[in-house]
Parts: C-alpha cells; sequence; structure tokens
C-alpha cells in the first residue's frame, strides 16, 4: 500500500468541490445534512438497483418483492424514490420536493432509517439549479474509472465529513475525528474479532475504520458486533447513515442519548474500545452520579469528564477486553479534583497499557494536545506501561493541518504503522527502548514520578549524532562554502545590473 494522505484524495475532491457550490448562504453545520444526505440516497438507490437488475434476469418475477432485498440487508428503495426518477427531475424547480418525498419514502419502507434521513432539500435557501448539477454529477459517477461505485460513495461520504469538519472548526469535535488518529487506534488494537464499542461515536468513523482495517487484512467483518451513542441527534443521524453506506450493522441505541445518565448498553462487556470523548467537559453531572458503580477508582470532578469517560470505559470492557481513547495532555498530570488519585489507582491496578503522546495540529477542531491512553485487562507485560513520544511525527497537508502517514510497505513504513509496530514489538517483549521515542517503564518508576505519565519523562531525550569532525577542519570548509556563495551572489549582482542596462535603468554604485 503507498504512503496516503489527504493531499491524494482524487474523485472525493471532485464531489466536495460540486457539492459545495451548493452552499450560498446556509450555514456548514447545517449544510451537511444536505450533502451527506444525497451520497447516502445515491448510495441505496445503487445497491437496489444492481440487485434489482439480477432479480430481472433472473426472470422469476421478484424484482419488487422487499423480502428478496432484506434478506441480503440492502435497503428497499420504492419506485417514487428510485435515482432515475430524482435524476429525471434534476432540472426541474420541484427537485428538493422530489428527494424530500424520496427520502420519506425510504423511511417508510425501512425501519431502521425511521426518522434519521434528512427531508430539507425543498428549502428556499438552497439553490435548485446547483442542487440539480450535482444530481447530475452523481448521476454521471460509473462514467468515471474510479472503481466501485459503493467505493466511491462511501470513500465520498468520509472525506466531505472531513471537509464540513475544516468548515466548522470547533464545533466540528462533536461528529468527527480525524482519520489518522482512528487509524492509529485500529492499528494498535487491531479489532478482528468480538464486540467493538464507543460510548461517543460521533459520526461513527472508529466503526468504520476497524470494518476497512478487516476488510484490508483478509478478515471477515461478520465477527465484529459494533455498538455504540451518541448525545447529538444530528450526528447520531450521521452515524446511522455512515455505518449503512458502508453496510455495518450497528447497535447505536434507539434514540440519541447522555451517555453517562442513559447508557444504552449498561451491561456490555465489550472486547475493544476505541473512543474520542470532548476534551476537557466541565459541569458534565458529576453530582447527580455520587456513588455510580462505575466510579471504581475515584469520583471524577464534576470540572472535567476526562476521568469520568476513562472510568465508563473500563467498566465496560470485557476480562481480557482493550481500549484506546484519546485525551487532552491535562489528564496526564493533573492533580486537581482528585485526577491524581484516580491516575494512580489506575496504574497499581495495571490497567495503563501504553500511552502516546501525539503530534499538535492533527485536529481541525482545537490546537489542544492530546495522547492516547491504552488500557488493558489482561497486560501480557504486567507491570509495565509503553510510553511512545510521537510528537516529531507527522507531516503538514496544509498549512494548519498534520497528518500521521500511514503505509503498509515493509521498507517504508508509515507513521501509524511505526506507533504500532512499536506496541506489538513491546507486548511481545523483542522493545528495545529508543531514546526520545519510545521506553518502557515499570510500576515503580512510574510512581517515583508521581504517577505523572507524560511520555516524556521516560523516553529522555533523542541522542544527536556525534559530530566527529575536527574543529579547524569543519571551519575551513565552511568558510570555503561561504566564500563560494559570495562569489555566486555577486556573479547575480552583476547580471542584474546588466539586464537593467539594457532597459535603460542604471543603478549607481556605491
Amino acid at each position: 500500500m503507498a504512503t496516503m494522505n489527504t493531499a491524494d484524495i482524487g474523485f472525493e475532491k471532485e464531489i466536495w468541490k460540486a457539492a459545495d457550490k451548493m452552499r450560498g448562504n446556509i450555514d456548514a453545520s447545517e449544510y451537511k445534512s444536505v450533502v451527506l444526505g444525497l451520497i447516502f440516497l445515491k448510495y441505496i438507490s445503487d445497491k437496489f438497483e444492481t440487485k434489482y437488475r439480477q432479480l430481472v434476469a433472473e426472470g422469476e418475477g421478484f424484482e419488487e418483492d422487499k423480502d428478496e432485498y432484506t434478506a441480503e440487508n440492502i435497503f428497499y428503495v420504492p419506485t417514487e424514490a428510485r435515482w432515475e426518477r430524482i435524476a429525471a427531475e434534476a432540472h426541474t424547480p420541484e427537485i428538493g420536493q422530489v428527494i424530500d418525498n424520496a427520502m420519506r419514502a425510504i423511511e417508510k419502507e425501512n425501519k431502521r432509517l425511521k426518522d434519521i434521513l434528512p427531508k430539507n432539500f425543498a428549502r428556499p435557501e438552497l439553490d435548485k439549479r446547483r442542487l440539480g448539477d450535482v444530481v447530475d454529477l452523481f448521476t454521471n459517477i460509473r462514467m468515471h474509472e474510479h472503481g466501485d461505485s459503493k467505493d466511491i460513495l462511501g470513500r465520498a461520504y468520509e472525506y466531505c465529513l472531513s471537509k464540513f469538519a475544516e468548515a466548522e472548526g470547533k464545533l466540528a469535535g462533536e461528529f468527527y475525528t480525524p482519520a489518522c488518529i482512528v487509524k492509529t487506534l485500529v492499528n494498535v488494537l487491531q479489532p478482528y474479532k468480538g464486540r467493538v464499542y464507543d460510548p461517543c461515536c460521533g459520526s461513527g468513523g472508529m466503526f468504520v475504520q476497524s470494518a476497512e482495517f478487516i476488510k484490508n487484512h483478509s478478515g471477515n467483518i461478520k465477527n465484529i458486533s459494533v455498538y455504540g451513542q451518541d448525545s447529538n441527534p444530528t450526528t447520531w443521524k450521521m452515524a446511522q447513515m455512515n455505518l449503512a453506506i458502508r453496510g455495518i450493522e450497528a447497535d447505536l441505541g434507539r434514540y440519541n442519548a447522555d451517555t453517562f445518565f442513559n447508557d444504552c448498553h449498561p451491561t456490555l462487556k465489550a472486547d475493544f474500545v476505541m473512543a474520542n470523548p470532548p476534551f476537557n467537559l466541565s459541569d458534565w453531572g458529576a453530582d447527580k452520579l455520587a456513588g455510580d458503580v462505575r466510579w471504581k477508582y475515584g469520583t471524577p470532578p464534576n470540572g472535567n469528564a476526562n476521568f469520568a469517560w476513562i472510568q465508563h470505559i473500563i467498566h465496560h470492557l470485557a476480562p481480557t477486553g482493550r481500549a484506546g481513547v484519546v485525551l487532552a495532555n491535562g489528564s496526564l498530570s493533573s492533580q486537581s479534583g482528585g485526577e491524581g488519585e484516580i491516575r494512580r489507582k489506575l496504574v497499581e491496578a495495571d490497567l495503563v497499557d501504553c500511552i502516546v503522546a501525539m503530534p499538535p495540529q492533527l485536529f481541525y477542531t482545537t490546537q489542544i494536545p492530546v495522547s492516547i491512553w491504552f488500557f488493558n485487562k489482561d497486560k501480557k507485560q504486567k507491570g509495565k506501561t509503553l510510553f511512545i513520544d510521537a510528537r516529531n511525527l507527522g507531516t503538514m497537508v496544509t498549512r494548519k493541518l498534520r497528518e500521521l502517514t500511514d503505509s503498509e510497505e515493509p521498507n517504508n513504513r508509515g507513521d501509524i504503522q511505526r506507533i504500532a509496530d512499536t506496541y506489538r514489538a513491546y507486548a511481545e517483549g523483542r522493545m528495545e527502548a529508543k531514546k526520545g521515542f519510545c521506553a518502557a517503564a515499570t510500576m515503580e518508576e512510574i510512581a517515583a514520578q508521581d504517577f505523572v505519565l507524560t511520555p516524556g519523562r521516560y523516553v529522555g531525550i533523542a541522542e544527536q549524532a556525534e559530530d566527529s569532525e575536527p574543529f579547524a577542519a569543519k571551519m575551513e570548509r565552511l568558510t570555503g562554502e561561504l566564500s563560494e556563495l559570495f562569489k555566486q551572489s555577486h556573479d547575480l549582482e552583476a547580471e542584474i545590473r546588466r539586464q537593467l542596462e539594457r532597459i535603460g535603468y542604471k543603478i549607481a554604485s556605491k
């Protein structure tokens, strides 16, 4: 697999650019349901049409039998909602109403989608001419040589999610975790089989990447069960669509709900938990949950929910379960509100498997520095914790955004794979400490640091390459290079003077 980042995006970018023309004066937060809803509609229509043609070819008259579709987890699309009808109406003033009616018809025929699909295409603010142009673009997707249309639409959905996160700024943290962070979690945890849970699932990126990882490593997506929830109603609906477009069956609860106060999966014991909770959430209701069974390691303070999320996640881990959680760096060292005591008890319970300090500028939404905590109920390296300082990894893909590289090539491992490889070597007892990057610390060594878990305290500073060149020789070489540079600058100055004189401008000599 070649090294990849969003700079490599091709067709997805075309879709975004064309769809973005529709926006006009609509806020990104409202507009995203328009774009994502249209991509979703196109996806389920394509999948339905493929099965429809297959049934027609069989000639037994079952092409309108709803059970033929639901048996294969294909959404049934009634006649008035099929893409050919929408495409035919693309350049009529009623196109918005046609799409809204199609969404209602699909919801009526598919209980899983009830009250989930957007129905705001007829709004006056939405330019119907541009909406028709985007419908045309989606209609012609199959004319492009970009692979399977399902894959194109799935990738386009994910890409548009990231672009909305970029457009919305800090508000986007509610629904989108950058793909390179999710891939890091997935590559370390490797959720091939079992129950996968995200208590604050946003748009479902953790589940999507888990499915991609399994597919890329010749596994079977049917070997995992997906559970999640989210408190934001719009985000919860986006997650349902994102998972449906990928063919992922998931239990996200019957409706959006607050994880702390209305746990949708109270008896769940997950094999894998992956989460990116809201950073440093305050006033989350700790006073109303005093004595909660989840607070086994101490009552979290009302001023910061970080250790409430950690303990909720640990509470939901199976006896051999593992978790990866993205948290603000303050959680590594804070002593306020009893957080230091909770952190000490987590270490002493031998639950903290690995801490990874992440590079800056990975998020569209915040400049808060973050780390990934990995927990393990059944650690292979008992009494030890791996620390990785990855702050110097990553590549700037825009002026404001950094990404970790992603490459499986044996001789060119990406940043994501380097972190995962280091964790695997540690778990298997073959890792060698590398100054400035990775080190394993015993519980006693962590206690000596007052249970502060900042990786820099344990990995140290990278050794600088020794300069073996004698000082006199170095100065002779450097002054020689400088002399050559001076000569080149004089030659350039003389050439500039000559060129200016040719067009009648002479610079006076000093």
